[in-house]
């Protein structure tokens, strides 16, 4: 195979490009690994999709073409204009607003469901937390999970 295939931003234009999409890829790397943020202005809002869905769904897509032609490659995570981080950053408020919450009443706190990238992030937000623990639970009629956040015994 070509070593277009393993460079992820490569692939990752010739994917968008096929699609219709002409942006420019930065890519950056966190402690997190890889981030490849897409730098566009007018097609941004349909690269994030409706609640970053799209945007999950594109990186998904990116990674099982990586993982197929090499099983070791690195996992990478896509931006569009920074939204990922942006929303990153108010997933981690409202984890600690919720675990503020638990310790305030002494009460549970549920969250509204979320995809489990959202859950992920909440859970390791508050992992360390020696007074909240979390846990996923199923919401009906949806594949998305909710979180509770109760007092630790």
């Amino acid at each position: 195979m070509s070593t277009t295939i393993q460079d992820p931003k490569t692939l990752l234009e010739s994917l968008l490009s096929n699609l219709g999409y002409q942006v420019a890829i930065e890519e950056k790397v966190t402690e997190n690994g890889k981030v490849l943020d897409l730098q566009t202005t007018d097609d941004s809002e349909r690269l994030i999709g409706r609640k970053g869905q799209t945007l999950l769904d594109l990186q998904y897509i990116l990674n099982r073409m990586l993982f197929q032609h090499n099983e070791n490659a690195e996992k990478v995570q896509l931006d569009v204009d920074g939204y990922r981080f942006s929303e990153d950053d108010k997933l981690v408020d409202k984890a600690k607003k919720a675990a503020e919450q638990v310790r305030r009443w002494g009460d549970l706190v549920e969250l509204e469901p979320m995809n489990s990238y959202a859950r992920r992030i909440i859970h390791n937000t508050l992992k360390d937390d020696p007074d909240i623990e979390t846990q996923s639970v199923e919401v009906d009629g949806t594949h998305d999970k909710a979180i509770i956040l109760r007092p630790k015994n």
